[in-house]
């Protein structure tokens, strides 16, 4: 009777931590979700072996083009949460600042020419000046809030605004092709061998980097006291300022990644598509992960699964052949859905309603001995 008893309370504990846990949001947005395959089409989780255009086996699916197109959401989420964290605000610069750095790439690539029979420089020269390109970019956002005190989103509307036209600059307005055999497109395609994306192992790279460095260094207790009361900070020692400003760096240094990964793609660019809205997404996953937009303690592994968990709904949506313009209508509903749910007020009558459901049971209990 005794372990019944403690077994009991332990898993009614477990649920009532659940409710008040960052997870609870995306966990049951990710169930939703596969309920709703499963129910509409089984045959959504389906993994096939097939031949790519260079004549490799890869895998291929809904399942995999969800682990492959999020990964460049889940890298830029990396990013955003410490923004986020850090400034109680966003940037809505991203999309824009992946064409400038993925341009600099192709210029770097092409040495000027638009149709190149092989590559002006190395990739690894050509990645760095994207990140280059991408950190002065964070650097500059990070400048704007940190310094001269503007609201994020009002700040990374400068680069939201110009973003785009400044890459159609870098390359004169004209479209870079990079040679299909120049071993460029691996970056967003497959290794030869190997039947996972290659964008898979970049974003797992990243989450690895990312958790060494929030677990072996002090960023994230200082990106979470600066969120929470920046005051408070600085009388104990740190600079506000400067950690505001990094943040904005890092996030820079993903979306050179994600620009990599893009660009890669399809060996070339187009300035005014390329990662259109992925900003609105990447603002979508911190809080679909339970991260407080208004800044403070954040979880980053509940970030990066709402990055997928958000491609997961868009892969479902155009599996039901909806169509791209009618997307954000349907975010706009998780939006809404993942504030109400978020709200302190919300939790609480949830942990009221369990302890309503089992107080019948704890009285059963106690008729019983």
């Amino acid at each position: 009777m005794t372990t019944g008893k403690t077994e009991k309370k332990a898993g009614d504990g477990f649920f009532k931590r659940l409710i008040h846990s960052q997870l609870i949001i995306p966990i049951v947005a990710l169930l939703a979700l596969v309920v709703f395959n499963l129910i509409a089409d089984p045959s959504f989780f389906a993994i096939t072996v097939n031949q790519d255009s260079t004549g490799n086996s890869v895998l291929s699916g809904q399942v995999i083009s969800i682990l492959n197109n999020g990964s460049e959401l889940a890298i830029l989420a990396i990013g955003m949460t410490l923004v986020t964290a850090a400034t109680g605000g966003q940037d809505i610069s991203v999309g824009a600042t992946i064409a400038v750095a993925g341009s600099a790439m192709l210029a770097v690539l092409c040495g000027g020419n638009m149709h190149p029979d092989t590559l002006a420089a190395p990739i690894i020269v050509a990645f760095l000046v994207g990140v280059l390109v991408a950190m002065v970019c964070g650097a500059f956002n990070g400048v704007m809030v940190a310094v001269f005190k503007v609201q994020p989103m009002v700040a990374t509307l400068i680069l939201y605004t110009a973003g785009r036209s400044i890459a159609a600059w870098i390359n004169n307005n004209q479209l870079p092709i990079i040679p299909t055999d120049s071993g460029f497109g691996v970056f967003g395609g497959f290794i030869a061998g190997i039947p996972i994306p290659t964008p898979c192992f970049i974003a797992i790279a990243c989450f690895v980097i990312i958790f060494l460095v929030l677990k072996f260094t002090n960023l994230g207790l200082y990106v979470q006291s600066v969120g929470i009361n920046e005051r408070a900070s600085r009388l104990n020692g740190l600079n506000p300022t400067f950690i505001k400003w990094l943040t904005f760096v890092i996030l820079g240094v993903c979306v050179a990644v994600a620009a990599l990964i893009k660009v890669s793609r399809l060996n070339t660019i187009n300035y005014q598509t390329i990662a259109s809205d992925i900003e609105m997404d990447a603002i979508l996953a911190v809080a679909l992960g339970g991260n407080s937009l208004s800044g403070g303690k954040f979880n980053m592994g509940s970030s990066i699964l709402g990055a997928y968990i958000i491609q997961f709904l868009t892969t479902t949506l155009y599996k039901f052949n909806v169509a791209s313009a009618a997307l954000p209508a349907y975010k706009a509903i998780v939006v809404i859905v993942l504030v109400v749910l978020s709200a302190p007020i919300v939790r609480a009558k949830l942990s009221a309603l369990w302890r309503r459901i089992r107080s019948p049971k704890q009285a059963e209990v106690e008729v019983a001995k």
